[in-house]
């Protein structure tokens, strides 16, 4: 491939978006390619000569750019060095060689590529070139250290350029002007308009240079008048001395020696601070750096260096703190007091550390707490939601401004022990940018093996963390780093079913919001099944959060009946309620009244609980589509498509037209389409309800199911059983179809569930037709 810059040519090339950088022709163009778009247009040059068009995005921080991100202009380059990086990316070297204008783009996916024009350069008369060329280099020789950041290389290569187009490209692109200023030079094509523009440029770049000048002189001054001022004050500070006045820095820096020596500190740390302390007084009382060193001091004089509290050791105590402040939670108390178990046989800390996952509200934090209570130890928390700065975690060196120790230590000197229960909340919300990422430092925090030597920036000595108990909190497993999950012990802390919410309720939250509101259990009484309805019309959650809330809005508007309307009671009942609290905000779903085809009752596991998830399927004349609606997440409409592939390959057997499949349409329907699903356990819904409908068979109306198909039939277990039952036995269904593989996980259902729901597990698809198609 060949091209041609002295005429106007069309080709059609792979385009290159690039961020910051805006490419002239006659220039060199450095860049590291990682996106997977670019990387797919940098192999896509080499069939036609590794030639690419650089394009500039208007916004450099759009991540995935369409073509409206993209200017119109730019250049051709030919690729003359690619590098391939350890991490995936390429260093290229880009020879730019012609302006183009993009005329329209031909392909999106998977990389950019584009119909361009090229730009020849209009010349000019040869004597009022050579005119104004020679005034552009005298002022690039005079001024050049003003004009570019490298001026020496920038003068290399102009003498290595033979025209006036190719000096002035090279002098636009080095030359300190915005880059909406070079986008309007890359667009000129002529070359008298291109040396006007630059002259003009260097103009206002010298103006600005002396106004820089202007304001160091002004900065300098003073400085100057600062030094005076504080050659006088030391000059002061001498005479007060003289005088007998009390010098206030003396006696700061003795507190501080004496602090030290009281210390049971590592004898490493001591000499530190020993040093800095020495440094503090020979430093001028009023200067910056002594009050960064002073506030050093401060830190390393307030942690706690060898302070512990006595662990109480009584399993039995333990387990009696759990079962007081946390009702139901059998299987995560079980295991909390197993952990306690082997920390009071070893005296020492488990290797691994307690993790406890679960939806928001269902009591994570105040488990951790509980076990604060039952050992006798602070307990500290810190918060790791939205953390993405590594010094977060390690802290700021001190040379920074306003350094401070990072959240681990700053945790320390507020619990004043070196061993308390150190709650790491949140610790799947933490990210990582350009700064580092937390995750990583992390480990060194939760590592048995590296936490006794914690290195903190901005102490600059190790600190020991062996001995503090942390328990950490996550709302979703996935999102926690593997390394860091590796080094966890997982407890999932389930969602309460509704007569756990009904006790909690009746045992913590009522009490408590009374004693918050003060009233007392005469002023407030509740009638049998009002909490209930509280759970079931008021709130939707995993947790009893908005269930609290709502008993204290009961009780705000309890206090002011009694105090406006004289009253000395108030009985909540059902009545009473709907007035407290308005019309029922939410309504849970209920089994079909009759038997339907094509309808079929799924059930589902969100973050609030578990629910019934209606199916529908109906078909009609049409091209053999298959339509897909409900905001179904794209595992479920794998799902979708596993299903319709298992029942167009069984068709005969299950009584169904093949051709069906070719001449008609098939529209699956999710309801609620405005809430997201997601998740393959609707796979076996889905069968049924699209055998159902195509054989015109009826579906059982008190049948409800749940369970992952795959292409062969089979059925696959899945998550959330506990939840899902509950929910089933709510809606009125007698019978649960669920994957034989999950009837391990009976054991958890409530025994008012069992009772009235017959389960039946299976492995086949075949199965669950048998007991749900009439």
């Amino acid at each position: 491939m060949r091209i041609d810059v002295n005429s106007v040519e069309m080709h059609t090339l792979p385009v290159l978006p690039v961020r910051g950088v805006i490419s002239l022709p006659n220039t060199e163009v450095r860049l590291e390619i990682g996106r997977p778009q670019s990387i797919e247009a940098l192999e896509a040059c080499e069939a036609n000569g590794n030639y690419v068009v650089l394009v500039s995005q208007v916004d450099p921080n759009v991540e995935t750019p369409q073509s409206d991100d993209l200017f119109q202009y730019g250049t051709i380059a030919k690729i003359t060095m690619k590098i391939k990086l350890p991490n995936g990316h390429y260093k290229v070297k880009f020879n730019s060689i012609a302006r183009i204008e993009v005329e329209e783009y031909t392909q999106l996916e998977p990389y950019f590529e584009a119909v361009v024009k090229t730009m020849p350069s209009v010349l000019m008369d040869s004597d009022q070139e050579e005119a104004m060329l020679r005034l552009l280099m005298e002022e690039v020789s005079e001024h050049g250290s003003l004009l570019f950041a490298h001026p020496a290389d920038v003068t290399a290569l102009i003498d290595g350029a033979e025209t006036a187009e190719k000096i002035s490209d090279i002098i636009a692109f080095y030359l300190r002007i915005s880059e909406e200023d070079k986008m309007k030079y890359l667009q000129m094509t002529s070359v008298e308009e291109r040396l006007t523009a630059l002259l003009k440029e260097i103009e206002k770049e010298k103006h600005i240079a002396q106004l820089e000048m202007k304001i160091n002189q002004e900065v300098k001054r003073s400085l100057d008048e600062h030094q005076k001022e504080f050659y006088l004050r030391e000059k002061m500070k001498a005479i007060q001395k003289e005088l007998g006045d009390d010098y206030s820095k003396e006696s700061v820096s003795q507190e501080f020696r004496e602090k030290v020596q009281s210390l049971q500190m590592p004898e490493a740390v001591k000499q530190k601070a020993l040093e800095e302390i020495k440094r503090f007084e020979m430093l001028p009382a009023n200067s910056s750096e002594a009050g960064v060193v002073r506030t050093y001091l401060e830190w390393l004089v307030a942690i706690p260096w060898n302070v512990q509290t006595e662990d109480n050791k009584d399993i039995l105590f333990a387990e009696q703190t759990l079962n007081d402040q946390h009702f139901g939670l059998e299987k995560v108390k079980e295991r909390i007091l197993e952990y306690l178990a082997v920390k009071t046989m070893t005296g020492k800390n488990p290797s691994t550390i307690l993790c406890l996952v679960g939806p928001p509200g269902v009591g994570k934090t105040s488990l951790a707490r509980s076990i604060a209570d039952a050992l006798g130890r602070k307990f500290v928390k810190v918060s790791l939601g939205g953390v993405k700065d590594e010094s977060e975690i390690r802290g700021h060196r001190r040379t920074y401004l306003g350094a401070l120790p990072g959240r681990m230590i700053q945790a320390m000197k507020k619990a004043g022990t070196t061993n308390p229960v150190f709650l790491l909340d949140e610790i799947d919300k933490m990210a990582s940018d350009h700064k580092g990422d937390p995750a990583s430092a992390m480990l060194e925090v939760l590592d048995p093996e590296q936490n006794s030597h914690f290195s903190d920036h901005y102490l600059e000595e190790e600190y020991d963390l062996s001995q503090v108990l942390f328990v950490a909190t996550a709302n979703y497993l996935e999102n926690i780093p593997a390394p860091l999950r590796d080094r966890m012990d997982i407890i999932h802390v389930d969602s309460y079913t509704e007569q756990e919410k009904a006790e909690i309720a009746t045992r913590y939250l009522i009490p408590r919001q009374l004693e918050a509101h003060g009233l007392t259990t005469e002023q407030l009484t509740v009638a049998d099944g009002v909490v209930m309805e509280m759970i079931q019309y008021y709130t939707r959650e995993a947790g009893v959060r908005q269930l609290e809330r709502l008993v204290g809005s009961i009780c705000r508007k309890v206090a002011r009946k009694l105090l406006t309307e004289k009253l000395e009671t108030v009985h909540v009942n059902s009545e009473v309620l709907v007035s407290l609290l308005g019309k029922h905000k939410f309504t849970h779903g209920l089994v079909e009244q009759e038997d339907q085809i094509g309808v079929v009752t799924g059930l589902a596991y969100t973050q609030f609980g578990g629910d019934i998830l209606p199916v529908e399927v109906t078909y009609y004349k049409g091209t053999g589509k298959m339509v897909l609606t409900g905001k179904l997440g794209d595992v479920m409409k794998e799902s979708a498509q596993t299903a319709i592939s298992y029942v167009r390959a069984n068709a005969e057997r299950f009584g169904i037209d093949p051709l069906m499949f070719k001449d008609h349409d098939i529209h699956i329907h999710v309801p609620e389409g405005a809430t997201p699903k997601d998740g393959p356990s609707a796979g076996v819904t889905m069968t049924t309800a699209l055998v159902s409908a195509l054989a015109k068979k009826s579906v059982k109306r008190e049948v409800g199911m749940t369970g992952e198909v795959t292409l062969r039939g089979r059925v696959l277990p899945i998550g959330g059983l506990k939840e899902k039952s509950i929910s089933a036995h709510r809606a009125g269904l007698k019978v649960v179809i669920m994957p034989k593989d999950n009837e391990k996980d009976l054991d958890d259902i409530p025994q008012s569930v069992k009772e009235d729901i017959t389960f039946i597990p299976v492995s086949t698809i075949d199965e669950v037709l048998q007991q749900a198609l009439r």
